[in-house]
């Protein structure tokens, strides 16, 4: 299965994926587009017999979450989607749990009630195209009052036998029992007064997931996003930001220990904040936490980098980080041999004074 999706933002920012819900295209995320682009590469999809998605049948959402997944690179991301996307977003999460850095579940839900109903929405849609909810959708998508035509009108556009196989899909969804799997920082956002995903599901989706947060904005429904584009916006922006500093900071003190992290967080000033922030979100986060190499591997690769640009102040913070990381010191010595050759003798003498005085202050026993 191929999905229709385009990328937008700055070529070299970090990814987010932005999934619709059922019966909408990639411009329900619109009135979000400007203020995440500014920070985020934004890659947003159609669902099968949606906007420019092929029509499609016979699927599971973990298929679709399996097509969302082939479009994205060997990289680190962010994902979120609303009502169906957001089951996708879920279940991209727990298929590759160490390449998600922040997850988004906007007016969605572990399992969207009793499959009955979803199957009889089927039906009518074979029957009668999807056109026909239009006004039943319309009470569920916005509160009383709101004009969202501008959704609304591209329901006559979607491919009927493709909106009935979501339906279908989201009839045997039900992740309940593996939201405690879901590893990265999550944000449920809800609508106060939505009737397809209620108060009750978001509650359970914030209950379920270790660490996360729930935002409910009021006087909206299903479509929260459209109805109150501001207060979602802010929401996703902030949740963004602060996940990647919470897992840097949680990386940063598995790496250097709490007695390290704690003084450098004591000394921080109004100067040098931003720098902290800096090196724990792109640093801590971005780059240490990527799953192509493990912190043994990366603790190698520092105590080179280290030696070879002469950082020798950096350099007894990473022997001490190099043991938390499994390196034993025989193997840190053969780093230290290694760089001997490749970066020169006079660096390679200073780095093992370091790593001796560092290794003889420690008993050579760990941190």
């Amino acid at each position: 299965m191929k999905l229709h999706h385009r990328v937008d933002g700055p070529s070299g920012a970090p990814l987010l994926v932005l999934g619709p819900s059922l019966g909408t295209t990639t411009e329900v995320w619109r009135p979000q587009l400007a203020e995440l682009t500014a920070s985020w590469r934004v890659l947003r999809y159609d669902l099968p017999g949606h906007g420019g998605s092929a029509p499609a049948t016979g699927f599971t959402i973990d298929d679709l979450a399996a097509a969302v997944l082939d479009l994205v690179e060997d990289e680190r991301f962010a994902i979120g989607g609303i009502s169906l996307g957001g089951a996708i977003a879920t279940t991209a999460a727990l298929r590759v749990p160490g390449r998600v850095r922040g997850l988004v579940l906007c007016c969605t839900s572990a399992r969207f009630g009793e499959p009955g109903p979803w199957r009889e929405r089927a039906e009518l849609v074979r029957a009668e195209g999807v056109a026909a909810l239009a006004p039943a959708l319309e009470n569920r998508w916005f509160t009383p009052g709101f004009d969202g035509r501008w959704v609304l009108e591209g329901l006559g556009e979607v491919d009927a036998p493709s909106y009935a196989a979501c339906c279908e899909a989201l009839a045997a969804f039900d992740v309940t029992g593996r939201l405690g799997e879901i590893a990265a920082p999550a944000l449920v956002i809800a609508g106060a007064e939505d009737p397809a995903t209620p108060l009750d599901q978001a509650l359970t989706l914030a209950g379920g997931i270790p660490g996360a947060s729930l935002t409910v904005v009021p006087r909206a429904a299903h479509l929260a996003g459209v109805e109150h584009p501001g207060a979602v916006t802010t929401a996703i922006v902030r949740h963004l930001r602060d996940g990647g500093r919470d897992a840097g900071m949680r990386t940063r003190r598995e790496v250097l220990g709490d007695a390290h992290v704690d003084r450098a967080i004591a000394a921080t000033t109004g100067f040098t904040r931003d720098f902290q922030d800096l090196i724990t979100r792109y640093a801590w986060d971005e780059i240490w936490n990527r799953p192509g190499l493990d912190r043994r591997t990366r603790s190698c690769v520092t105590l080179t980098a280290l030696v070879a640009g002469g950082h020798l102040e950096e350099l007894a913070m990473h022997v001490r980080a190099a043991l938390r990381n499994g390196l034993t010191p025989d193997e840190i010595k053969e780093v230290l041999l290694q760089a001997a050759v490749y970066c020169g003798v006079p660096a390679a003498n200073a780095a093992f004074a370091v790593a001796r005085r560092t290794l003889d202050d420690l008993g050579s026993e760990g941190p």
